[in-house]
């Protein structure tokens, strides 16, 4: 059952009393990165293997994400510039513990294609900070492992298939 997360706006990405914050270089372009992360919203499964659909909601203002496990989150859409900067709250999850989660993708140009720097900003009860305390490993690598995935899809002659001799 879905429970209602308190809302919460942009400036909780640095407010949080838990946040969780990892970065990547990819070789695609900024544009491209962000279209995936913002509007080819049903590809995120492709790359992000932790989500099996992403739905858009509310003509565009919102998103319904479904990681494995079951988790289920309604979001709602806090930033959308293309050129720096895609992020959203969490409104309903099924997830136990969490009293307010934001997330935000910052982009930036890089000498050789985007920086990426993702942040999940948290507060819940004390076993749910805990657990995703404990769990930071194991999310970093779902970021990077998504980052890696996301990159080959979009600059695939950078990433040539294994066997092509390429």
């Amino acid at each position: 059952m879905q429970r209602r997360l308190r809302p919460v706006e942009l400036d909780f990405a640095e407010s949080a009393p838990l946040r969780l914050v990892f970065s990547a270089d990819l070789a695609a372009p900024p544009a491209a990165v962000y279209r995936s992360l913002a509007v080819e919203l049903g590809s995120t499964p492709a790359w992000f293997t932790a989500v099996t659909a992403a739905t858009p909601t509310d003509g565009g203002a919102g998103r319904t994400i479904r990681l494995r496990g079951g988790i289920e989150f309604r979001e709602t859409i806090l930033a959308s510039d293309p050129a720096a900067r895609y992020a959203y709250r969490i409104d309903r999850t099924n997830a136990p513990g969490l009293t307010a989660l934001l997330e935000e993708w910052l982009l930036s140009p890089a000498a050789d294609g985007t920086r990426v720097r993702w942040t999940m900003a948290v507060d819940g009860n004390g076993p749910c900070r805990l657990a995703l305390r404990l769990a930071r490993p194991g999310v970093g690598k779902s970021f990077r492992d998504a980052m890696r995935n996301l990159d080959r899809r979009l600059t695939p002659a950078r990433h040539p298939s294994p066997g092509t001799g390429r």
